[in-house]
């Protein structure tokens, strides 16, 4: 921690695009309560006026300023320069699960991908929107996946798509996942009406048996929402209830038949 108001901090950034690049090492002058965000604008303007990165509302809401410091995926606008000592070295580097852009910015396109392939919420038949009705404990339940920013650090940190490419194909990643398993979970969601089976989709065509729920994703998230704990693991349960639990096939086999 420093005893300072001000002091000059030795930062290594990574410069670079798509074909080539390597860390840049500067000094720069940090003040009382800034963030790595405010550092990276400082050496815009004084050092690396070039520097390409992405932000946009500076108070960790819009999800834009995603980068790895110190190897963990975070928010630059939320995270303090007095969590390091002045004589620390801080690395600042671009999501690696994603393409590099240039410097700092990634290409995040594969998790925009990913969510068209989700269905959307199917509204109960014969009700407008304002009519719609719910227990307060589903409320909250799905309110507490709606706090997502979509800054994707818990794509990033995800081993399944960071350390195997190959599995970008089949796999959805935490964030829409999390998303599957809200829609899954709401009391008013009436997708069987529309012949979808999330809980069958979940499994088979966005990879939820891929996640080996090391929570690395909840570790990561600037919202603290329990992704592992409270998304994943009841999708989980859920979709192998139904596929191999003898009791709830045979009901959703007799449900089925009677509302044919």
């Amino acid at each position: 921690m420093s005893t300072s108001t001000s002091y000059e901090a030795k930062f290594r950034v990574w410069r670079g695009d798509a074909d080539s690049g390597e860390l840049r090492d500067f000094t720069i002058e940090v003040n009382e309560g800034e963030v790595v965000l405010d550092i990276i604008h400082r050496l815009q303007a004084t050092q690396a006026p070039d520097l390409a990165v992405r932000w946009n509302c500076k108070a960790g809401k819009c999800g834009s300023c995603s980068a790895e410091i110190n190897g963990r995926p975070r928010l630059m606008c939320m995270t303090r320069m007095s969590l390091f000592a002045p004589e620390d070295t801080i690395t600042v580097t671009p999501l690696r699960t994603f393409p590099v852009i240039r410097d700092l910015v990634t290409d995040v396109e594969f998790n925009y991908r990913k969510a068209r392939e989700i269905p959307a919420f199917v509204p109960p038949a014969g009700l407008a929107p304002g009519e719609y009705r719910m227990r307060q404990e589903d409320v909250g339940r799905s309110q507490e996946f709606r706090k997502c920013i979509e800054c994707f650090l818990c794509q990033d940190v995800c081993h399944v798509v960071r350390d195997h490419e190959e599995n970008k194909q089949a796999f959805a990643g935490p964030r829409f996942l999390m998303r599957m398993a809200e829609l899954d979970m709401h009391p008013l969601d009436e997708a069987s009406r529309e012949g979808l089976d999330r809980q069958r989709a979940v499994q088979e065509e966005h990879g939820l048996g891929f996640c080996n729920i090391t929570k690395c994703c909840t570790e990561v998230c600037p919202e603290s929402i329990k992704i592992t704990d409270n998304a994943l693991i009841p999708m989980k349960e859920r979709a192998v209830d139904r596929k191999y639990d003898p009791l709830v096939w045979l009901g959703s086999k007799i449900r089925r038949r009677r509302s044919d």
